[in-house]
């Protein structure tokens, strides 16, 4: 159900100039109350009655959070302006993660990134922050929708694909737990984008080139 920017700032009791603030900067409209690019992939949709012309919303639950900052608006997002990845599964091949929750098997986030994300590692930061100031899309810890309970590092959804950073290569634990994730994507043929050390720290060269083997163009 759509919502008029209007009935959006009631909805939210703010006052109408500071919910346009607000949305300013987030960047889903810029400085002449106008929607951005951001803003239309956020569910925004520019509408005119009787001369007059406004921005309704997809969903004012979404602004909400984004603007209270209760959940990255990048996470919440990528399910309704996109479709979920369609599963491809092969027979005879078991991979047992029901019970594992990768989220507990290291620390906890602590590096704020540029769009609000909360990340475990400079890695991981250096990835999201690149991927924000590119201007794509994505979602930092985004649940696989398959059986096994798994949690990709990054998923863009322009181009439905995952992003996997290996960064514990000298722990025996992390890399079962490599080999495990690497057999899902293989299993439900999901496209993956995999990152080294190494490459992180030379993104602008290596990441466009990977990013438009499935159809994503940085300009």
């Amino acid at each position: 159900m759509k919502i008029s920017t209007n009935n959006l700032a009631k909805e939210l009791k703010l006052e109408r100039q500071e919910l346009f603030d607000k949305l300013l900067k987030l960047k889903l409209i810029d400085s002449n109350h106008k929607l951005t690019k951001l803003g239309i992939k956020y569910g925004g949709e520019g509408k005119e009655f009787k001369g007059n012309k406004y921005i309704s919303w997809q969903d004012k639950d979404i602004i909400n959070e984004a603007i209270n900052k209760k959940q990255s608006i990048f996470d919440k997002i990528v399910d309704i302006v996109t479709d979920k990845p369609e599963s491809k599964v092969p027979p005879k091949v078991k991979v047992k993660t029901k019970n594992i929750d990768p989220r507990k098997l290291y620390k906890a986030p602590e590096h704020r990134t540029d769009d609000g994300h909360y990340v475990r590692s400079k890695a991981e930061a250096i990835i999201d922050n690149w991927l924000y100031n590119k201007g794509i899309v994505h979602a930092y810890e985004k649940r696989v929708p398959i059986e096994e309970n798994l949690l990709s590092d990054f998923y863009l959804p322009q181009g439905k694909v995952y992003i996997e950073f290996w960064g514990y290569e000298n722990k025996p634990e992390y890399l079962k737990r490599k080999k495990i994730k690497q057999n899902i994507y293989k299993k439900y043929g999901l496209d993956l984008i995999e990152l080294t050390d190494n490459e992180v720290q030379n993104l602008d060269d290596i990441l466009p080139r990977m990013l438009l083997k499935f159809g994503i163009k940085i300009f």
